[in-house]
Protein backbone atom coordinates (compact mmCIF):
# COMPACT_ATOMS: atom_id res chain seq x y z
CA UNK A 1 0.00 0.00 0.00
CA UNK A 2 1.18 3.70 -1.09
CA UNK A 3 1.02 6.19 1.48
CA UNK A 4 1.62 9.50 0.17
CA UNK A 5 4.23 11.34 2.19
CA UNK A 6 3.65 15.62 2.44
CA UNK A 7 5.37 18.07 3.66
CA UNK A 8 2.99 18.31 6.32
CA UNK A 9 4.68 14.69 7.52
CA UNK A 10 8.20 16.09 7.08
CA UNK A 11 7.88 19.03 8.99
CA UNK A 12 5.92 16.43 11.84
CA UNK A 13 9.37 14.39 12.21
CA UNK A 14 11.59 17.49 11.92
CA UNK A 15 9.77 18.67 14.86
CA UNK A 16 9.93 15.22 16.53
CA UNK A 17 13.67 15.31 15.95
CA UNK A 18 14.07 18.94 17.37
CA UNK A 19 12.21 17.98 20.36
CA UNK A 20 13.94 14.92 21.31
CA UNK A 21 17.28 17.02 20.96
CA UNK A 22 15.70 19.90 23.18
CA UNK A 23 15.22 17.33 25.57
CA UNK A 24 18.51 16.02 26.05
CA UNK A 25 19.94 19.24 26.37
CA UNK A 26 17.65 19.82 29.10
CA UNK A 27 15.88 22.84 27.53
CA UNK A 28 12.51 23.40 27.40
CA UNK A 29 10.52 22.73 24.65
CA UNK A 30 6.67 24.89 24.63
CA UNK A 31 8.00 27.30 21.98
CA UNK A 32 9.06 24.95 19.36
CA UNK A 33 6.06 22.85 20.01
CA UNK A 34 3.96 26.29 19.34
CA UNK A 35 5.77 26.89 16.22
CA UNK A 36 5.52 23.03 15.04
CA UNK A 37 1.75 24.19 15.31
CA UNK A 38 1.65 26.90 13.65
CA UNK A 39 3.69 25.95 10.36
CA UNK A 40 1.59 22.19 10.36
CA UNK A 41 -1.52 24.50 10.25
CA UNK A 42 -0.06 26.87 8.10
CA UNK A 43 1.04 24.62 5.27
CA UNK A 44 -2.05 22.42 5.90
CA UNK A 45 -4.10 25.49 4.75
CA UNK A 46 -2.32 27.83 3.79
CA UNK A 47 -4.24 30.72 5.21
CA UNK A 48 -2.45 32.73 8.32
CA UNK A 49 -5.56 33.47 10.86
CA UNK A 50 -6.65 29.85 10.51
CA UNK A 51 -3.08 29.05 11.36
CA UNK A 52 -2.77 31.20 14.58
CA UNK A 53 -6.51 30.46 15.39
CA UNK A 54 -5.48 26.47 15.50
CA UNK A 55 -2.67 27.63 18.43
CA UNK A 56 -5.19 28.08 20.54
CA UNK A 57 -7.52 25.57 18.87
CA UNK A 58 -4.55 23.06 20.14
CA UNK A 59 -3.84 24.47 23.25
CA UNK A 60 -8.08 24.18 24.02
CA UNK A 61 -8.13 20.55 22.75
CA UNK A 62 -5.33 19.15 24.97
CA UNK A 63 -6.87 20.46 28.05
CA UNK A 64 -9.94 19.52 26.76
CA UNK A 65 -8.55 15.71 26.43
CA UNK A 66 -6.64 16.23 29.85
CA UNK A 67 -8.99 18.22 32.06
CA UNK A 68 -10.14 14.69 33.82
CA UNK A 69 -6.56 14.44 34.58
CA UNK A 70 -5.75 17.49 35.83
CA UNK A 71 -9.01 17.87 37.72
CA UNK A 72 -8.49 14.63 39.82
CA UNK A 73 -5.15 15.13 40.41
CA UNK A 74 -5.64 18.58 41.96
CA UNK A 75 -8.74 16.80 43.84
CA UNK A 76 -6.58 14.21 45.22
CA UNK A 77 -4.07 16.62 46.38
CA UNK A 78 -6.70 19.33 48.17
CA UNK A 79 -7.44 16.22 50.11
CA UNK A 80 -4.11 14.96 50.93
CA UNK A 81 -3.47 18.50 52.39
CA UNK A 82 -6.57 18.07 55.14
CA UNK A 83 -5.10 15.09 55.91
CA UNK A 84 -1.95 16.25 56.36
CA UNK A 85 -2.93 19.31 58.36
CA UNK A 86 -5.38 17.20 60.26
CA UNK A 87 -2.73 14.78 61.62
CA UNK A 88 -5.34 11.99 60.20
CA UNK A 89 -2.25 10.64 58.58
CA UNK A 90 -0.18 10.50 61.19
CA UNK A 91 -2.68 7.90 63.04
CA UNK A 92 -3.00 6.26 59.10
CA UNK A 93 0.13 5.16 59.27
CA UNK A 94 1.48 4.86 62.74
CA UNK A 95 0.55 0.96 62.78
CA UNK A 96 3.37 0.24 60.72
CA UNK A 97 5.80 1.73 62.89
CA UNK A 98 5.81 -1.27 64.42
CA UNK A 99 7.15 -3.33 61.71
CA UNK A 100 9.91 -1.06 61.46
CA UNK A 101 12.44 -3.00 63.63
CA UNK A 102 15.49 -3.24 61.90
CA UNK A 103 17.34 -1.45 57.98
CA UNK A 104 15.62 -4.51 56.10
CA UNK A 105 12.13 -3.94 57.47
CA UNK A 106 12.01 -0.16 57.19
CA UNK A 107 13.35 -0.17 53.16
CA UNK A 108 10.55 -2.76 52.19
CA UNK A 109 7.53 -1.03 54.57
CA UNK A 110 8.27 2.19 53.78
CA UNK A 111 8.96 1.69 50.17
CA UNK A 112 5.15 -0.78 49.91
CA UNK A 113 3.30 2.04 52.11
CA UNK A 114 4.87 4.58 49.39
CA UNK A 115 3.41 2.49 46.57
CA UNK A 116 0.48 2.04 47.79
CA UNK A 117 0.25 5.26 48.70
CA UNK A 118 0.83 6.79 45.32
CA UNK A 119 -1.55 4.83 43.23
CA UNK A 120 -4.14 6.96 45.25
CA UNK A 121 -2.23 9.96 46.19
CA UNK A 122 0.23 10.56 43.86
CA UNK A 123 4.20 10.41 44.43
CA UNK A 124 4.57 14.21 45.59
CA UNK A 125 1.76 14.25 48.12
CA UNK A 126 2.63 10.93 49.59
CA UNK A 127 6.27 11.63 50.38
CA UNK A 128 4.93 14.67 53.04
CA UNK A 129 2.61 11.83 54.16
CA UNK A 130 4.62 9.41 54.49
CA UNK A 131 8.05 10.72 55.18
CA UNK A 132 7.60 13.08 58.20
CA UNK A 133 6.01 10.61 60.17
CA UNK A 134 8.80 7.32 59.32
CA UNK A 135 11.54 9.00 58.80
CA UNK A 136 13.03 9.26 62.49
CA UNK A 137 11.16 5.60 62.71
CA UNK A 138 13.73 4.08 60.16
CA UNK A 139 16.65 6.24 61.13
CA UNK A 140 16.26 4.62 64.48
CA UNK A 141 15.64 1.23 63.30
CA UNK A 142 18.85 1.82 61.34
CA UNK A 143 18.48 2.78 57.86
CA UNK A 144 20.25 6.31 56.77
CA UNK A 145 18.21 8.85 55.48
CA UNK A 146 19.13 8.13 52.01
CA UNK A 147 17.69 4.77 52.18
CA UNK A 148 14.80 6.07 53.19
CA UNK A 149 14.59 8.92 50.50
CA UNK A 150 15.56 5.83 47.96
CA UNK A 151 12.66 3.62 49.03
CA UNK A 152 10.20 6.52 48.49
CA UNK A 153 11.62 7.28 44.85
CA UNK A 154 11.92 4.28 43.91
CA UNK A 155 8.22 2.57 45.08
CA UNK A 156 6.30 5.89 44.51
CA UNK A 157 7.99 7.87 42.08
CA UNK A 158 9.15 4.85 39.75
CA UNK A 159 6.43 1.64 40.05
CA UNK A 160 3.31 3.44 41.05
CA UNK A 161 3.59 6.32 39.13
CA UNK A 162 4.96 4.89 35.98
CA UNK A 163 1.72 2.05 36.04
CA UNK A 164 -0.32 4.81 37.40
CA UNK A 165 -3.28 1.87 37.32
CA UNK A 166 -5.82 3.93 39.79
CA UNK A 167 -5.72 7.57 38.61
CA UNK A 168 -4.44 6.58 35.11
CA UNK A 169 -2.82 9.68 33.93
CA UNK A 170 -0.03 8.52 32.41
CA UNK A 171 -1.67 5.64 30.69
CA UNK A 172 -4.22 8.56 29.03
CA UNK A 173 -1.62 10.46 27.94
CA UNK A 174 0.61 7.43 25.93
CA UNK A 175 -2.89 5.86 24.95
CA UNK A 176 -4.17 9.04 23.27
CA UNK A 177 -0.93 9.65 21.50
CA UNK A 178 -0.76 6.00 20.46
CA UNK A 179 -4.62 5.99 19.41
CA UNK A 180 -4.76 3.18 21.49
CA UNK A 181 -7.75 2.45 24.58
CA UNK A 182 -6.39 3.07 27.71
CA UNK A 183 -7.14 0.03 29.41
CA UNK A 184 -5.11 -1.77 26.85
CA UNK A 185 -2.31 0.52 27.60
CA UNK A 186 -2.81 -0.45 31.27
CA UNK A 187 -3.15 -4.28 30.49
CA UNK A 188 0.08 -4.32 28.50
CA UNK A 189 2.10 -2.08 31.32
CA UNK A 190 1.28 -4.72 34.45
CA UNK A 191 4.38 -7.29 33.44
CA UNK A 192 6.61 -4.86 32.42
CA UNK A 193 6.26 -2.44 35.52
CA UNK A 194 6.30 -5.12 38.12
CA UNK A 195 9.73 -6.37 36.08
CA UNK A 196 11.25 -3.25 35.87
CA UNK A 197 9.97 -2.74 39.83
CA UNK A 198 11.83 -6.16 41.67
CA UNK A 199 14.76 -5.52 39.98
CA UNK A 200 15.33 -1.92 40.47
CA UNK A 201 14.39 -2.07 44.35
CA UNK A 202 16.02 -5.27 45.15
CA UNK A 203 19.04 -3.85 42.71
CA UNK A 204 18.89 -0.72 44.84
CA UNK A 205 18.11 -3.00 48.40
CA UNK A 206 21.89 -5.09 47.65
CA UNK A 207 23.42 -2.12 46.87
CA UNK A 208 22.33 -0.37 49.39
CA UNK A 209 22.91 -3.52 52.18
CA UNK A 210 26.35 -3.54 50.73
CA UNK A 211 27.24 -0.03 51.40
CA UNK A 212 25.89 -0.34 54.95
CA UNK A 213 28.19 -3.30 56.32
CA UNK A 214 31.23 -1.46 54.62
CA UNK A 215 30.34 1.82 57.03
CA UNK A 216 29.66 4.70 53.81
CA UNK A 217 26.34 5.12 54.87
CA UNK A 218 25.01 5.07 58.55
CA UNK A 219 21.97 6.38 59.99
CA UNK A 220 22.01 9.94 61.30
CA UNK A 221 19.00 11.78 63.69
CA UNK A 222 17.73 13.64 60.58
CA UNK A 223 16.50 16.92 60.94
CA UNK A 224 12.48 17.29 59.52
CA UNK A 225 12.17 20.26 57.41
CA UNK A 226 9.54 22.58 58.77
CA UNK A 227 6.60 22.65 56.21
CA UNK A 228 3.17 24.48 56.45
CA UNK A 229 1.20 21.41 55.90
CA UNK A 230 2.83 19.62 58.71
CA UNK A 231 0.39 18.58 61.45
CA UNK A 232 2.96 19.73 64.36
CA UNK A 233 2.63 23.45 62.63
CA UNK A 234 -1.62 23.30 63.52
CA UNK A 235 -3.74 23.83 66.16
CA UNK A 236 -5.66 19.99 67.49
CA UNK A 237 -8.61 20.34 65.15
CA UNK A 238 -9.76 16.90 65.65
CA UNK A 239 -9.94 14.42 68.78
CA UNK A 240 -7.97 11.40 68.84
CA UNK A 241 -11.31 9.61 68.35
CA UNK A 242 -12.33 11.33 65.20
CA UNK A 243 -8.74 10.92 63.73
CA UNK A 244 -8.64 7.30 64.37
CA UNK A 245 -12.51 7.00 62.93
CA UNK A 246 -11.26 9.15 59.50
CA UNK A 247 -7.63 6.78 59.13
CA UNK A 248 -10.08 4.11 59.01
CA UNK A 249 -12.67 5.29 56.96
CA UNK A 250 -10.59 7.00 54.04
CA UNK A 251 -8.64 3.82 53.34
CA UNK A 252 -12.00 1.96 53.62
CA UNK A 253 -13.54 4.48 51.03
CA UNK A 254 -10.60 4.49 48.75
CA UNK A 255 -10.83 0.45 48.72
CA UNK A 256 -14.13 0.63 47.85
CA UNK A 257 -13.58 2.68 44.92
CA UNK A 258 -10.82 -0.29 43.56
CA UNK A 259 -13.36 -3.03 44.40
CA UNK A 260 -16.20 -1.12 42.55
CA UNK A 261 -13.69 -0.63 39.55
CA UNK A 262 -13.17 -4.06 39.26
CA UNK A 263 -17.08 -5.25 39.73
CA UNK A 264 -18.25 -2.96 37.50
CA UNK A 265 -15.28 -2.82 34.96
CA UNK A 266 -14.59 1.03 34.95
CA UNK A 267 -11.59 2.08 33.51
CA UNK A 268 -10.50 5.52 31.96
CA UNK A 269 -12.71 8.76 32.65
CA UNK A 270 -15.40 6.71 35.00
CA UNK A 271 -12.66 5.04 37.02
CA UNK A 272 -11.07 8.35 37.08
CA UNK A 273 -14.36 9.95 37.69
CA UNK A 274 -14.95 7.49 40.64
CA UNK A 275 -11.98 8.21 42.93
CA UNK A 276 -12.25 12.28 42.02
CA UNK A 277 -15.95 11.76 42.94
CA UNK A 278 -14.69 9.80 46.43
CA UNK A 279 -11.95 12.31 47.05
CA UNK A 280 -14.04 15.56 47.12
CA UNK A 281 -16.61 13.51 49.73
CA UNK A 282 -13.40 12.78 51.90
CA UNK A 283 -11.93 16.59 51.58
CA UNK A 284 -15.77 17.78 52.54
CA UNK A 285 -16.71 15.34 55.13
CA UNK A 286 -12.37 15.95 57.09
CA UNK A 287 -12.80 19.98 56.45
CA UNK A 288 -16.11 20.44 57.60
CA UNK A 289 -15.81 18.14 60.47
CA UNK A 290 -12.03 19.51 61.72
CA UNK A 291 -12.59 23.25 60.87
CA UNK A 292 -16.23 23.31 61.98
CA UNK A 293 -17.60 27.34 61.24
CA UNK A 294 -14.39 27.93 58.78
CA UNK A 295 -14.94 24.97 56.89
CA UNK A 296 -16.48 26.49 54.17
CA UNK A 297 -13.76 28.91 53.62
CA UNK A 298 -11.03 26.24 54.01
CA UNK A 299 -12.55 24.00 51.66
CA UNK A 300 -12.08 26.59 49.27
CA UNK A 301 -8.18 26.97 50.02
CA UNK A 302 -7.60 23.47 49.83
CA UNK A 303 -9.34 22.94 46.50
CA UNK A 304 -7.37 26.16 44.99
CA UNK A 305 -3.62 24.95 47.16
CA UNK A 306 -4.81 21.53 45.06
CA UNK A 307 -5.64 23.81 41.66
CA UNK A 308 -2.53 25.57 41.93
CA UNK A 309 -0.24 21.88 41.88
CA UNK A 310 -2.23 20.34 39.49
CA UNK A 311 -1.98 23.36 36.64
CA UNK A 312 1.77 23.53 37.56
CA UNK A 313 2.56 20.02 37.36
CA UNK A 314 0.32 19.77 33.84
CA UNK A 315 1.35 23.25 32.39
CA UNK A 316 4.25 22.27 30.23
CA UNK A 317 2.48 19.18 29.71
CA UNK A 318 -0.26 21.29 27.64
CA UNK A 319 1.90 22.58 24.44
CA UNK A 320 3.54 19.45 24.37
CA UNK A 321 0.00 17.21 24.51
CA UNK A 322 -1.14 19.87 22.19
CA UNK A 323 1.86 19.28 19.25
CA UNK A 324 1.43 15.50 19.31
CA UNK A 325 -2.68 15.38 19.26
CA UNK A 326 -1.94 16.60 15.76
CA UNK A 327 -0.12 12.94 14.54
CA UNK A 328 -3.90 11.63 15.01
CA UNK A 329 -7.19 12.40 15.45
CA UNK A 330 -6.55 15.89 16.83
CA UNK A 331 -5.44 16.80 13.65
CA UNK A 332 -8.87 17.32 12.11
CA UNK A 333 -10.57 18.37 15.54
CA UNK A 334 -7.96 21.49 15.66
CA UNK A 335 -7.27 21.91 11.97
CA UNK A 336 -9.86 20.63 9.45
CA UNK A 337 -10.01 18.03 7.02
CA UNK A 338 -6.86 18.57 5.11
CA UNK A 339 -4.64 15.72 5.07
CA UNK A 340 -4.17 13.76 1.52
CA UNK A 341 -7.93 11.57 1.30
CA UNK A 342 -5.83 8.12 1.38
CA UNK A 343 -4.28 9.46 5.01
CA UNK A 344 -4.76 7.74 8.29
CA UNK A 345 -3.24 10.15 10.09
CA UNK A 346 0.68 11.61 10.34
CA UNK A 347 2.11 8.94 12.47
CA UNK A 348 -0.07 6.25 10.43
CA UNK A 349 1.03 7.46 7.64
CA UNK A 350 4.79 7.31 8.83
CA UNK A 351 4.75 3.96 10.19
CA UNK A 352 3.39 2.29 7.15
CA UNK A 353 6.30 4.38 4.95
CA UNK A 354 8.66 3.14 8.03
CA UNK A 355 7.79 -0.80 6.93
CA UNK A 356 8.34 -0.06 3.63
CA UNK A 357 11.68 1.11 3.88
CA UNK A 358 13.59 -0.39 6.89
CA UNK A 359 12.93 -3.97 7.99
CA UNK A 360 12.01 -3.07 11.64
CA UNK A 361 12.73 -5.74 14.26
CA UNK A 362 11.05 -6.05 17.33
CA UNK A 363 14.64 -5.40 19.33
CA UNK A 364 14.91 -2.03 17.45
CA UNK A 365 11.20 -0.85 18.54
CA UNK A 366 11.61 -2.05 21.73
CA UNK A 367 15.30 -0.13 22.48
CA UNK A 368 14.23 3.10 20.73
CA UNK A 369 11.34 3.33 22.93
CA UNK A 370 12.99 2.71 25.60
CA UNK A 371 15.75 5.31 24.63
CA UNK A 372 13.24 7.68 23.79
CA UNK A 373 11.35 7.36 27.09
CA UNK A 374 14.38 8.16 28.50
CA UNK A 375 15.06 11.35 26.80
CA UNK A 376 12.56 12.25 27.34
CA UNK A 377 12.18 12.18 30.90
CA UNK A 378 15.66 14.49 31.09
CA UNK A 379 13.08 17.45 31.20
CA UNK A 380 12.45 16.06 34.80
CA UNK A 381 9.08 16.10 34.60
CA UNK A 382 8.18 12.51 33.40
CA UNK A 383 5.13 13.39 32.42
CA UNK A 384 5.77 15.75 29.46
CA UNK A 385 7.40 13.56 26.77
CA UNK A 386 5.03 10.31 27.51
CA UNK A 387 2.87 11.47 24.26
CA UNK A 388 6.08 11.40 22.27
CA UNK A 389 6.57 8.23 23.72
CA UNK A 390 2.95 6.89 22.55
CA UNK A 391 3.60 8.35 18.85
CA UNK A 392 6.72 7.15 18.21
CA UNK A 393 5.30 3.65 19.54
CA UNK A 394 1.95 3.83 17.37
CA UNK A 395 4.90 4.76 14.45
CA UNK A 396 6.92 1.95 15.32
CA UNK A 397 4.07 -0.84 15.92
CA UNK A 398 2.80 -0.16 12.56
CA UNK A 399 6.13 -0.61 11.07
CA UNK A 400 6.55 -4.10 12.55
CA UNK A 401 2.65 -5.24 12.86
CA UNK A 402 1.92 -5.39 16.01
CA UNK A 403 3.31 -4.79 20.04
CA UNK A 404 1.40 -1.09 20.14
CA UNK A 405 -0.12 -1.30 23.50
CA UNK A 406 3.79 -2.71 24.67
CA UNK A 407 5.95 -0.46 23.02
CA UNK A 408 3.53 2.51 24.08
CA UNK A 409 3.61 1.42 28.00
CA UNK A 410 7.55 0.82 27.59
CA UNK A 411 8.21 4.24 26.58
CA UNK A 412 5.97 5.82 29.14
CA UNK A 413 7.70 3.07 32.09
CA UNK A 414 11.21 4.48 30.51
CA UNK A 415 9.85 8.39 30.71
CA UNK A 416 8.55 8.53 34.08
CA UNK A 417 11.10 6.21 36.02
CA UNK A 418 14.28 8.77 34.46
CA UNK A 419 12.38 11.87 34.65
CA UNK A 420 9.48 11.72 37.51
CA UNK A 421 11.71 11.22 40.40
CA UNK A 422 14.18 8.65 40.34
CA UNK A 423 17.11 9.76 38.26
CA UNK A 424 16.90 13.89 37.73
CA UNK A 425 18.16 15.80 40.93
CA UNK A 426 15.81 18.68 40.21
CA UNK A 427 12.78 16.01 40.40
CA UNK A 428 14.20 14.57 43.41
CA UNK A 429 13.70 17.73 45.78
CA UNK A 430 10.21 16.65 47.09
CA UNK A 431 11.77 13.47 48.85
CA UNK A 432 15.65 14.91 48.90
CA UNK A 433 14.36 17.63 51.15
CA UNK A 434 11.75 15.50 53.93
CA UNK A 435 14.77 13.33 54.13
CA UNK A 436 17.41 16.13 54.57
CA UNK A 437 19.63 14.79 51.72
CA UNK A 438 20.99 15.95 48.60
CA UNK A 439 19.29 15.65 45.41
CA UNK A 440 22.30 14.48 43.44
CA UNK A 441 23.30 12.07 46.02
CA UNK A 442 19.59 10.84 45.56
CA UNK A 443 20.22 10.70 41.95
CA UNK A 444 23.32 8.84 41.95
CA UNK A 445 22.51 6.28 44.21
CA UNK A 446 19.21 5.31 41.64
CA UNK A 447 21.27 5.83 38.51
CA UNK A 448 22.60 1.77 38.69
CA UNK A 449 19.39 0.49 40.04
CA UNK A 450 17.21 1.62 37.41
CA UNK A 451 19.41 1.49 34.40
CA UNK A 452 19.74 -2.17 35.14
CA UNK A 453 15.83 -1.97 35.68
CA UNK A 454 15.68 -0.35 32.39
CA UNK A 455 17.88 -2.79 30.35
CA UNK A 456 15.66 -6.34 32.18
CA UNK A 457 12.56 -4.43 31.16
CA UNK A 458 13.29 -3.84 27.68
CA UNK A 459 14.39 -7.06 27.24
CA UNK A 460 11.39 -8.62 28.39
CA UNK A 461 9.03 -6.22 26.13
CA UNK A 462 11.07 -7.66 22.92
CA UNK A 463 9.77 -11.31 23.95
CA UNK A 464 6.00 -9.44 25.03
CA UNK A 465 5.85 -7.53 21.42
Amino acid sequence: MLIELTSLHWIYVSFIVLIIGLMVMRRDTTIVCIIGIFLIALTATGNLSHSISSIFNSFSYAITELLSTILVISIIVAMSHTLTTTGINDVMISPFRKLIRNPTLAYWTIGILMMVISWFFWPSPAVALLGAVLLPVANKAGLPALGVAMAMNLFGHGIALSGDFVIQAAPKLTADAAGLPIQDVIDASIPLVIIMGLVTTVTAFYFLKRDMKRGILQPSSTIIPDSPTEASDQPALLSLAQKRFFAILVPLLLAADVGAMSILDLAGGDATALVGGTSIIILLLITLTSHKNKGLEKTTQYLIEGFQFGFKVFGPVIPIAAFFYLGDSGFTKIIGDFLPKASHGIVNDLGIALAGVVPLSKAVGAVTLTTVGAITGLDGSGFSGISLAGSIASLFAIAIGKGAATLTALGQIAAIWVGGGTLVPWALIPAAAICNVDPFELARRNLVPVFIGLVVTTIVAIFLI
